[in-house]
């Protein structure tokens, strides 16, 4: 397949370069760190209309999204863009730079984000209020930053010629979309102990007593060798998901039928919650498609009238959204350019690897792999299982990265430099001591201060750098105008003639009854 690869980048060295585009949230809060509780910022725009800033789950927890953009350097100056309109007019609160969330009030005191008065706006708020029903809103202050990846169409046409494959250029896109999908999710584990860096928590997160975590000062709960506790037990992780969810990744169909069907299909425990005064949009095991708790997910955007699961039944995948990052509390920005050509060329690698179909066995050492580095990755003693063998963590990881190296070289080849080859080598430099990832970095940076304590200073660091840059007048109007235009186009949504919020929910989960019914008989 690396021969694939040669031939394809020395035709075109272009079509080895990638599309792709962030989304950072991040708590607005208070200067002393705490969870603030005023309205989303009206030089903002409309949460629901605004394409660069809107919520996320709070009514304080911004989420901050770029265009689809063609190199990393380019995202991230779009990401720098944005952050830098934000602190422009910004009074008096500061951006959370970590992913486990500032001191918090109590659970109910957390504002959920509101949207307005049309039925889309109602679904957004419902769908919020069933996710606080179900998990609670303090777990939904954490936050992340996803990283959105496709390959040009270009890539997948020579890609295709060269495989000499007969299947129609949407099946063979999203063919192997999820062969790199599977070979990502085997492989999460990697980038979770390279990058995590949440191993500490505020006691103010804290609903009860955490019996693995250990006491680092009075308002500070630490794990001693986890990497990333938000993708640990006390992160984005479902009992009920975990006992009844099994997402296959063997195919799209496979896929669309289980979260379709997870989407209609009622939970008793969920049948409590009072659907009649609309605390959630359904009491199905998964409100929604969004609702579903992954590293990784395939993606398309929706043409109008679609929703996401129809999109990529109609359309196949577009582009892939890694969700496991969390946010790097040393970047101004949440992720370096090297963790993003890391990213890149471990994509490209899950691409060009033969990829094991999943079966229990196999999804059940993925989850357990990702919980125990999640949890303690940087323990000696710690075993993975790599399709059947035992390998330390830094053996497995060893053996990955020499096998990314090919990658490396071509990458730096098409792109010129030596930025992807030098990210590898800052990897296996973690690899061999624990002590150079950013979890055991930003313990050690604990020693003599609380977590609230690093994180402000952070924070108010991450914002000097912001303000000693001031936008450009070009770019402080367009972000001025979008933020008109999306209050003009909530305007023109309010305005129209709108049915019964009950009747348009009706409408909503007979579309995903609809996608289960054209699947179940293929399955």
């Amino acid at each position: 397949m690396a021969n694939i690869l040669n031939t394809i980048s020395r035709k075109d060295s272009s079509l080895l370069q990638f599309n792709c585009g962030l989304e950072r949230e991040t708590l607005r809060t208070t200067p002393q760190g705490w969870l603030a509780q005023s309205n989303h910022p009206r030089f903002l725009g409309s949460k629901l209309f605004n394409p660069r800033i809107t919520t996320d789950f709070a009514e304080s927890q911004l989420e901050l999204i770029t265009p689809v953009c063609e190199s990393s350097a380019e995202a991230l100056s779009e990401l720098y863009k944005i952050h830098r309109f934000i602190y422009s007019s910004l009074e008096n609160e500061i951006l959370w730079p970590a992913s486990m969330p500032c001191a918090l009030p109590s659970d109910q005191e957390i504002p959920i984000a509101r949207y307005g008065q049309s039925n889309l706006a109602q679904l957004k708020e419902t769908y919020r209020r069933g996710l606080a029903s179900r998990y609670g809103r303090t777990m939904q202050t954490i936050c992340a930053i996803h990283y959105n990846f496709s390959f040009k169409d270009s890539f997948w046409k020579a890609l295709k010629n060269e495989e000499h494959s007969s299947l129609g250029i949407k099946e063979f896109r999203t063919s192997r979309y999820f062969d790199l999908l599977r070979n990502f999710q085997r492989l999460s584990w990697l980038p979770t102990y390279l990058f995590g860096a949440s191993p500490v928590v505020s006691e103010s997160f804290l609903q009860e007593t955490q019996q693995e975590l250990s006491k680092l000062d009075s308002s500070t709960w630490y794990q001693s060798n986890a990497t990333s506790l938000r993708n640990g037990n006390l992160g984005y992780k479902s009992a009920t998901q975990s006992s009844l969810l099994n997402i296959s990744y063997n195919s799209l169909q496979e896929y669309l039928f289980c979260l379709a069907e997870a989407i209609c299909t009622n939970y008793q425990g969920y049948g409590e919650l009072d659907v009649s005064n609309l605390a959630q949009i359904n009491n199905n095991i998964l409100q929604s498609e969004a609702e579903f708790y992954s590293s990784v997910r395939a993606k398309r955007i929706p043409r109008q009238g679609l929703n996401s699961l129809s999109a990529l039944q109609q359309d196949g995948v577009e582009y892939i959204e890694v969700r496991l990052l969390d946010i790097d509390p040393y970047e101004p920005l949440g992720i370096s350019e090297e963790t993003i050509n890391f990213l890149d060329i471990l994509l490209l690698h899950c691409l060009i690897t033969p990829s094991p179909k999943h079966d229990k066995h196999l999804t059940t050492s993925i989850d357990l792999n990702m919980e125990s580095v999640a949890n303690g990755g940087r323990s000696s003693d710690l075993k993975l299982d790599d399709m059947g063998v035992k390998r330390s963590v830094r053996e497995w990881g060893r053996l990955i990265l020499e096998q990314l190296e090919d990658s490396s070289l071509l990458l730096d080849q098409v792109n010129g430099g030596n930025s992807y080859s030098s990210s590898i080598a800052k990897q296996k430099a973690k690899i061999e001591d624990p002590g150079l990832t950013p979890s055991s970095l930003l313990l050690k940076d604990l020693d003599h201060q609380s977590f609230q304590e690093f994180a402000i200073k952070q924070s108010l660091s991450h914002r000097a750098t912001f303000l000693r840059t001031p936008l450009e007048k070009y770019d402080f109007k367009f972000f001025s105008n979008l933020a008109e235009t999306s209050f003009a186009n909530q305007r023109k949504q309010d305005a129209l003639e709108q049915k019964m919020f009950s009747d348009y929910l009706f409408e909503v989960q007979d579309e995903y009854k609809s996608i289960y019914q054209s699947l179940i008989g293929n399955m």
